[in-house]
């Protein structure tokens, strides 16, 4: 399918179809390399008030106008589900441009209750700038800009000196991940959407699917050292399904970005089979993924628009039901604990295995591993029923120079030697013994039982 296409697009063809001073830590905080890790299981969720689908600028929206969907009566749903699964819990709402500045009633009324929900409950209220897609579609100088203004309008709407703690935006460029932190005083930005190629408005795959200091030469690169390191830590925006996200969009009539979101599963699969998709893609991170890195975290941002919320009800008691000891905070209270323990990105070493689900497009035959940290990141698949051997499906190397778009493009994706999508000619899966006799002593310094696969 085209490029172009959306995953709301998809979702409704499918219906059719079936019917140092750079290393400080946060105020008052000072973590070191010797500092704890980070333990425990964090789930985060995000909902989305915005006027139009996509505003990709303060001027400009694609997409339908969606302000009926976002009315007073939705927001306050949306917050009686959150409750209903996780009581005690603390989400986050991020507002766009055109949602701060309406003067409808229906919009005065909707920021009123946004500015209550943090009274109330300790909800962060944050801003979303370009509809996800800012630095696709605007320069960088212009969001900043339009960050540094959406955060005095939201600062004035709840009051009491509020300031947000993170920023939501889908995609951030480095560069205005470095300002937010060193001219804003915010300290964490939901700057990258893993594994997102061929699909929506904007393509991001090359990065690494848990929280990382941003490099200043491109967003997607952990920082390799203090030259360029950028104080903010970047995190993803959805948890998918792994086997799903290797595709490139909608290839192969399968979505890429299925696994905890309501439109890919729910959705398109119905409610049992979505759940069901929800709460295993869930458990790659909960059970497995926890117990390979001590710290596990799921996330979602759901758009106040799409609904659902009886869905994100059953999906939090879910959880909590399955995994008690799981924490549902804000975004910026999740990247700002993980920053307490981690002062650099010297000391990442995400690791994740699991079969696939049985939904469409995570096949059950299939077993993959991801390695992820500083210097690479890893993918290897395998058919686990034939016994089969190992296959690199991505190898993406971060200390090469890499530099991001400097006009408005699309895609800022970070591919080098081997990439999950498949799109150039290059991605071709390779046993770990096809590999330049240089990565495979880079691949096996940092992990030397894979040898035993070449």
């Amino acid at each position: 399918m085209s490029s172009r296409w959306t995953r709301r697009r998809f979702l409704s063809r499918a219906a059719c179809s079936s019917a140092a001073a750079a290393l400080a830590g946060p105020a008052g905080v000072c973590p070191s390399e010797t500092s704890a890790s980070l333990r425990g299981r964090f789930l985060t969720h995000v909902s989305v008030v915005r006027v139009n689908q996509i505003e990709v600028t303060p001027t400009r929206p694609i997409g339908q106008d969606e302000s009926a969907q976002n009315g007073p009566e939705r927001i306050r749903s949306r917050r009686e589900a959150f409750a209903q699964g996780c009581p005690q819990g603390r989400m986050t709402w991020a507002i766009s441009w055109l949602a701060l500045h309406d003067t409808r009633d229906e919009f005065r009324e909707a920021r009123r209750l946004l500015a209550s929900y943090h009274d109330r409950y300790g909800d962060e209220i944050t801003f979303i700038p370009g509809g996800y897609f800012a630095p696709m579609y605007d320069t960088r100088e212009n969001i900043r800009q339009t960050i540094h203004n959406a955060l005095g309008r939201i600062g004035a709407m709840v009051g009491g000196n509020y300031r947000p703690e993170c920023i939501v935006a889908g995609f951030m460029d480095a560069e205005n991940q470095r300002l937010l932190a060193a001219d804003e005083g915010i300290h964490v930005c939901q700057g990258q959407i893993w594994s997102q190629h061929g699909i929506d408005y904007g393509d991001g795959d090359g990065g690494i699917c848990y929280p990382y200091y941003p490099s200043r030469e491109h967003y997607l690169k952990p920082a390799q050292g203090p030259a360029d390191f950028i104080d903010c830590v970047c995190l993803d925006g959805w948890t998918c399904d792994f086997l799903v996200a290797r595709r490139d969009g909608f290839t192969g009539g399968f979505n890429s970005r299925l696994g905890v979101g309501p439109i890919e599963t729910v959705g398109n699969l119905g409610k049992v089979a979505g759940r069901k998709e929800m709460m295993d893609t869930t458990a790659m991170h909960f059970d497995r993924g926890h117990a390979l890195n001590s710290f596990a975290w799921v996330t979602a941002i759901w758009e106040v628009s799409i609904g659902h919320d009886d869905d994100l009800a059953y999906w939090l008691q879910a959880v909590r039901d399955r995994w008690p000891d799981t924490e549902v905070l804000t975004e910026g209270a999740f990247g700002l604990e993980w920053r307490a323990h981690t002062s650099s990105n010297a000391s990442l070493n995400y690791r994740f295995d699991a079969r696939g689900t049985g939904a469409p497009g995570s096949e059950k035959n299939l077993e993959f591993e991801w390695f992820m940290n500083r210097e690479f990141r890893l993918a290897l698949l395998r058919d686990w029923t034939r016994n089969s051997p190992w296959m690199a499906i991505d190898f993406t190397r971060y200390d090469l120079k890499v530099v991001e778009p400097r006009g408005l493009q699309r895609d800022w994706s970070l591919m080098n030697v081997l990439n999950q999508k498949g799109t150039r000619p290059q991605d071709r899966p390779l046993r770990l013994r096809q590999f330049s006799a240089g990565n495979q002593r880079r691949i096996y310094a940092r992990y030397p039982e894979l040898e035993s696969r070449t």
